[in-house]
């Protein structure tokens, strides 16, 4: 019943292989991060010059308006992808970790059982409704646990539907304005 050096060893062993997989994911994730913080501002800077040098090379007012209305849908259009690209690598990175948590809950599950087997064959007599009792709220637990587990995945899949609707309409907003823009110049 009590943990051997051995079980000790392979527990350490465990959680340092989770902590560095936990890291591992980390890293990786501000990685790409800074990679797309880079490249988009690197076509930020270069998308702001040449805007400005058509700008500036505006005859009158109405074509710098036109102009100014058909370089807004582009730009929406990059900050909308540069937004869609971060949901997305902390969406990936959030599902990383989700794995990595309902490993070690199993992991836990499985511990807890093995454990009450070993309580309840070195159990005094008698004690059989106690350690029943144990393993059904145990088992109504990690029920409970599996419900909220499903419903925060429905949750997240809703948000994610409607991150991307309103992103469309957003989209699709600007260009109708910018269209209307044009042909008021």
């Amino acid at each position: 019943m009590f943990a051997t050096p051995e079980q000790f060893a392979s527990i350490n062993k465990s959680a340092v292989e989770t902590m560095l997989t936990i890291a591992n994911t980390a890293f990786a994730s501000v990685e790409r991060l800074a990679a797309l913080n880079l490249n988009t501002a690197r076509t930020a800077l270069e998308d702001s010059v040449a805007n400005t040098k058509a700008l500036f090379s505006a005859k009158d007012p109405q074509e710098f308006a036109a102009l100014q209305a058909s370089l807004a849908r582009p730009t929406l259009e990059k900050a909308v992808a540069y937004g869609r690209s971060v949901y997305e690598i902390a969406t990936e990175v959030q599902g990383q970790l989700s794995k990595i948590a309902e490993g070690q809950a199993t992991e836990i599950k499985q511990n807890i059982a093995t454990t009450l087997d070993k309580v309840a064959k070195s159990a005094p007599a008698g004690s059989d409704v106690a350690v029943a009792a144990v393993k059904s709220a145990i088992a109504a637990a990690n029920s409970a646990y599996d419900s909220m587990s499903k419903a925060a995945k429905q949750v997240a899949e809703m948000a994610e539907a409607n991150v991307t609707a309103a992103t469309d309409a957003t989209v699709k907003a600007v260009g109708s304005a910018a269209t209307k823009a044009k042909k008021a110049a």
